[in-house]
């Protein structure tokens, strides 16, 4: 279930990765750190930020998005740019991708296990915003 999120969590994240992360995703990890959303019909599971608050809340967050990442770019073709934000239990991702100057682009997008394509999804408010879901 997810829970809020302080953000000293994200700056601690954010720090680990040498980049800031989307506005519109920061602020629904604080909201609920976790969760889905759904695209195009698809029910994707938000890998949380870590957080070592307690320890029930580093149980529940051990799968970060950093220990996720680190799993996807065991497997040939993921993106070395690409961050892992959420899985559709399919081995695809959801991912955040980093831009030419070293930041996080505000654009989601899937990558495709099977073909290893990336896909561009919607932008990141637009997914994020009130409902979670991208028509």
């Amino acid at each position: 279930m997810p829970f809020p999120l302080h953000p000293s969590c994200v700056a601690r994240a954010e720090a680990k990765l040498g980049a800031k992360l989307p506005p519109a995703y920061v602020a629904s990890m604080l909201d609920a750190n976790g969760g889905t959303v759904e695209i195009d019909g698809e029910e994707w599971e938000l890998y949380p930020i870590l957080d070592e608050t307690d320890a029930k809340r580093i149980a529940r967050t051990c799968n970060d998005i950093l220990y996720e990442t680190e799993q996807a770019r065991e497997w040939d073709g993921f993106p070395e740019a690409a961050l892992a934000i959420g899985g559709n239990g399919g081995s695809d991702q959801l991912v955040l991708l980093r831009t030419a100057n070293g930041e996080y682009d505000d654009t989601l997008h899937i990558w495709l296990h099977e073909t290893r394509e990336v896909v561009v999804v919607a932008p990141a408010a637009q997914v994020f915003q009130r409902g979670k879901q991208v028509p």
